[in-house]
């Protein structure tokens, strides 16, 4: 600030601790804090709140600025901070910091203000997401990153992939990604989903049939198989493929020929083959509803998906990325999240995983209006916990020490019960919010 007599003169007459408090009060909106000379955090205004989901009694006080970062501006001033989110996950913000002195030029303590990149003054929850996406994979999870390696090395490769994961788990996309990192993306990629049609037609729609095959068969039709010649077949819910069909199926991957439905001759072919399905190959073989020989063919490289519950850092990742899509519709534009409705959206168990989740933004444009999205704009089952019998708690007088696989089991299935709501899942296993968040994060669930 440039020198001026009379601010100066009136500033030596008039702040005090009021006029100090008046201030800070008077820009409480805007991102910012300020610290003393020891780091500890003195005062965090109402904006900062806002733009990192920590609120101001958490974190004023006793607790020093450098717990919830990777910050401390007494020894260094790093343009971008990455700062720690209460409920597991990384805000990346831009700060300008100003050293405050007293009249013997004694560093008395710090005002930082907070932005987001490229972003300047706007006040959001929003989680920069650098270097986090894979071939439409998005994700920061550990055991992502081991799927997205298997997926390049496999695409290298002719292998047949089984692709097992919950639906809504992204199943789709690890198949996409493997043939657009191979040799054949020039070539078709094409799904079905085993699942979806009966026995008839699944085979006419994988094989192709000729003329007068069946009543209504008026010419020739060419299956996905040869449509997709030289390219790759995703087979969805492979599982659900019926016995006499996976006979046909194991020939091809075998022989690299077909017979079309009432044909009687062989027909040669080149595709990939990635096949999917959210149940156990080995429990259907067990069954007897799957061929064991055919499963080894198709498990050739198997690559498991975790749900979105075994990877709640990507949760808000995920969130501002389909934020973003549908902000471009200029339809609604989101530019913030209430911190309560954050809470409740990482606190859920999300059973339909990735597919909900854009389900549930979706929603939120759909019913809500404004640059905020609210807990009220959430479906209703968010606001609607499922009724919990209060006879399953676990009462401290009887309580008795579990082993770690009891108690990561106790504590998924109160999730459930609650419908991934935190606190009424503590009180089932008799924890405290804060333990039961502890040991969540220990187990992984």
């Amino acid at each position: 600030m440039q020198s001026n007599s009379i601010l100066n003169a009136w500033l030596n007459k008039s702040l005090d601790a009021s006029l100090l408090v008046q201030l800070l009060t008077s820009f409480s909106t805007e991102p910012f804090y300020l610290l003393d000379d020891q780091n500890t955090v003195l005062y965090w205004s109402q904006g900062a709140e806002q733009v990192t989901g920590v609120t101001c009694s958490a974190i004023t006080g006793s607790r020093t600025f450098s717990e919830f970062s990777n910050y401390e501006p007494s020894t260094h001033y790093p343009k971008l901070i990455n700062l720690n989110h209460p409920e597991g996950f990384t805000v990346t913000l831009n700060q300008v910091v100003h050293t405050l002195y007293d009249d013997l030029n004694t560093i008395i303590g710090y005002l930082v203000k907070l932005n987001h990149p490229n972003k300047n003054n706007v006040l959001s929850t929003r989680i920069e997401s650098t270097g986090d996406s894979f071939q439409g994979l998005i994700s920061r999870s550990p055991a992502m990153q081991a799927v997205f390696q298997i997926i390049e090395n496999a695409a290298e490769t002719t292998a047949t992939v089984l692709v097992r994961g919950e639906s809504g788990s992204g199943k789709e996309l690890v198949a996409k990604a493997i043939h657009d990192l191979s040799t054949r993306r020039s070539a078709p990629f094409l799904a079905i989903n085993c699942a979806a049609l009966s026995s008839s037609l699944l085979e006419s729609e994988l094989f192709g049939h000729v003329r007068g095959a069946f009543t209504g068969a008026i010419k020739d039709h060419h299956g996905l198989f040869h449509r997709a010649q030289g390219g790759t077949l995703f087979l969805d819910e492979v599982a659900e493929l019926p016995l006499e069909l996976q006979a046909k199926l194991l020939r091809v991957i075998q022989e690299r020929n077909y017979i079309p439905v009432g044909g009687d001759k062989s027909i040669a072919v080149d595709v990939r083959i990635v096949a999917a399905t959210h149940r156990s190959l080995r429990e259907e073989v067990k069954l007897g509803h799957f061929r064991e020989d055919l499963m080894y063919r198709l498990r050739v490289v198997p690559i498991f998906l975790p749900p979105l519950r075994e990877r709640r850092e990507d949760i808000g990742l995920l969130l501002w990325h389909f934020i973003k899509l549908h902000n471009a519709d200029n339809f609604r534009h989101i530019e913030k999240i209430e911190p309560q409705a954050m809470r409740t959206l990482l606190d859920y168990s999300w059973p339909g995983n990735i597919r909900e989740l854009h389900n549930v933004v979706e929603y939120a444009f759909a019913v809500g209006r404004g640059s905020v999205l609210r807990s009220s704009e959430l479906p209703p089952e968010f606001r609607e916990p499922k009724p919990i019998n209060v006879g399953y708690a676990v009462k401290p007088t009887f309580y008795k020490p579990l082993s770690p696989d009891q108690e990561r089991e106790a504590i998924q299935k109160a999730l459930e019960t609650s419908y991934g709501r935190v606190s009424p899942a503590a009180a089932l296993v008799g924890m405290s919010r804060a333990t039961f968040w502890r040991k969540r994060k220990r187990y992984g669930v």
